[in-house]
């Protein structure tokens, strides 16, 4: 089948608070076949149970330097510069499992009065300055930015520098040139950082998985690509979940419900999750063995895209899937992916989700808009949805 004769992948929204329209025609039958951006063609899968039968399958490969993988995002292929993220096992395994013991539930609780004072100071500063505020610029994005910085060892006075180079690795109208180059010049400064790890390792994430690297379960490399994936996925995913997630609450009316009763803050927090889908445009695999889906077989070396929105959108699995329902009966949603790459830092992206909410609405009730919803400007090109700013006042 020639590229002109397959169709485009859905990927402009005609809503922001929904996924473009077209993933729901894709989603009434099998995997098909639709050209990306980047102009390859690639499998598109959109149904929930087929979703999760593709990221758990051992045919399907997360290694971006094999031929047919899809590029969603302007980055060359990687060869572990994103480290475990774009690895099969036994890699991924054996860069994972050094992870196992800093993301347990129990360590993960013990961060929470951390968060808590995290919150509460940027909070504090905000009502200070008095309204209007920027909740992007004042709330969402550094309190996130401040608890990964806290947690792996990395300097929260160097947030500006590695914010830019992230908005720019996941900005989908970039080019590959211009994403390469942020991508190296974050890892030019994380590896100069894991160098003194090494040397002085220090009580911090960054500090005790240094101790690998004397005792040779992983290079300085694979740290410094292993801390740039925790440094963009731990403050670009939640700090845009922060703030996309209030303006959820507050067009939808589900704001002064939350404050009525802060005690559903998990469930809001679930079903924002699951509503938002803010890692937009899916996930990219490339298949090593044929794999059968619906009937449809899809060809070792055919590039496959995973739609975690699509899938979170599926009435077959969810009940009026379009609805903003915090009391809805949640269903796994897949907004933290699905099988051995499911998201190391779940836990932790839900508790700061939790107590920022949690704070919020205790502290303002009374927060609202400060400009029509029309003038907030969103990030369509982002490969991790969100807002650019968030002008409020209460």
């Amino acid at each position: 089948m020639g590229q002109l004769e397959v169709p485009k992948i859905p990927w402009t929204r005609e809503d922001a608070f929904h996924p473009p329209a077209g993933l729901a025609e894709f989603r009434a039958g099998p995997p098909a076949r639709v050209l990306l951006p980047s102009g390859q063609v690639a499998w598109l899968v959109t149904r929930h149970a087929d979703a999760r039968a593709v990221l758990s399958d051992p045919r399907v490969s997360s290694d971006d330097t094999l031929p047919g993988y899809p590029q969603l995002v302007p980055l060359p292929p990687s060869g572990g510069l994103l480290s475990f993220l774009r690895m099969d096992d036994p890699d991924h395994g054996r860069l994972r499992r050094l992870l196992t013991t800093e993301f347990t539930v129990r360590r993960i609780n013990a961060m929470r009065p951390g968060i808590e004072r995290t919150v509460a100071e940027f909070l504090d500063a905000m009502v200070e300055a008095g309204p209007p505020a920027d909740l992007v610029r004042d709330f969402a994005l550094p309190v996130p930015s401040r608890v990964i910085c806290q947690l792996l060892g990395v300097p929260y006075a160097d947030h500006d520098f590695f914010q830019e180079r992230t908005t720019k690795m996941l900005e989908t109208t970039a080019t590959v040139e211009e994403g390469g180059r942020a991508m190296a010049e974050l890892g030019d400064y994380l590896a100069s950082l894991v160098a003194a790890k090494v040397r002085d390792p220090g009580d911090d994430l960054l500090g005790r998985v240094a101790s690998g690297v004397t005792a040779g379960r992983l290079t300085e490399d694979e740290l410094a690509s292993m801390a740039r994936l925790l440094l963009i996925a731990g403050h670009e995913t939640t700090a845009n979940m922060l703030a996309l997630g209030t303006l959820m609450l507050l067009v939808s009316g589900e704001w002064a419900a939350l404050c009525a009763d802060p005690s559903r803050v998990g469930a809001v927090s679930e079903e924002l999750l699951r509503h938002l889908t803010i890692v937009q445009f899916g996930v990219g695999r490339v298949l090593t063995e044929p794999v059968t889906i619906d009937e449809v077989t899809m060809e070792a070396g055919d590039g496959v895209v995973i739609s975690l929105f699509a899938a979170n959108r599926d009435g077959s699995h969810f009940p009026d899937p379009d609805a903003f329902d915090p009391f809805r009966r949640q269903g796994h949603h897949m907004a933290f992916g699905f099988g051995a790459h499911q998201c190391l830092g779940a836990a932790l992206a839900r508790l700061e989700m939790d107590v920022a909410f949690t704070a919020l609405a205790a502290r303002l009730p009374g927060l609202r808009l400060a400009v029509p919803l029309e003038d907030v400007p969103f990030r369509p090109a982002q490969f991790v949805y969100g807002l650019g700013a968030l002008p409020v006042a209460w």
